[in-house]
């Protein structure tokens, strides 16, 4: 069972996330703009958060902002818009999944068992491993990335990526294993949201973008002899 917060102007919206979620044996928060999603976020103890980007008082984006400032629980932006800037826009500020309006409840609730699952199967590594290829610098325990000297700042998602890809650096990995691995077996998104974290990827790591090789018709590649 999760504890969810559901954040969204729209009070049917609210309703039908709480009932399929409880249906499910969820215990489910409700709340109607951003500034008391920050509010209930401060006070903690939720699992994940569903929150609407179009509301009044404070938007998504913004309270997400805010809410990154103290907190890394798994965040799923709603939007009834699907452009790529709103989702990368989401992305930059650490959120963990974007879903379009209309959606499927069972579907949003695949989607938070999956960002739940990745979530719990982290667990640190005892040995203290540090790779260094260039100007590039990444110690995989702490899940720190320095380029030139330089601390890189990124989404957990980011994080995630870059590490999947480090980990399996020099394979050649389409882009159906990169999307099961890591966001998850079940993960029932657009593949696009792939793409839009590896570019979003290469700008965070800047001189050390090369690295990321894109396989026309397959994938992508971390290559050490770039």
């Amino acid at each position: 069972m999760y504890k969810i917060l559901v954040v969204d102007d729209e009070e049917m919206i609210r309703k039908i996330v709480s009932k399929y979620a409880s249906f499910e044996g969820h215990e489910v928060t409700e709340a109607s703009d951003g500034m008391k999603a920050i509010e209930l976020c401060r006070a903690g103890g939720f699992d994940v958060m569903i929150i609407d980007i179009m509301m009044p008082e404070l938007d998504g984006f913004s309270a997400c902002r805010e809410i990154r400032k103290f907190s890394d629980i798994p965040i799923i932006m709603l939007s009834a818009r699907g452009e790529e800037y709103d989702k990368i826009n989401g992305f930059e500020l650490g959120i963990d999944d974007y879903v379009v309006k209309p959606f499927s409840p069972k579907e949003l609730m695949l989607r938070v068992d999956a960002i739940m699952k990745r979530a719990s199967s982290k667990s640190p590594s005892s040995a203290n491993e540090v790779f260094t290829l260039g100007c590039l610098t990444a110690d995989v325990t702490a899940r720190v990335v320095s380029v030139n000297g330089e601390r890189v700042e990124m989404s957990p998602k980011e994080y995630d990526l870059f590490f999947y890809l480090l980990k399996n650096r020099n394979i050649a990995l389409t882009r159906e294993r990169l999307i099961t691995e890591v966001w998850g077996y079940d993960y029932f998104g657009d593949d696009r949201t792939l793409d839009t974290h590896i570019k979003l990827l290469r700008r965070s790591l800047g001189d050390a973008a090369k690295y990321i090789v894109t396989l026309r018709g397959v994938g992508y590649r971390f290559d050490t002899s770039v």
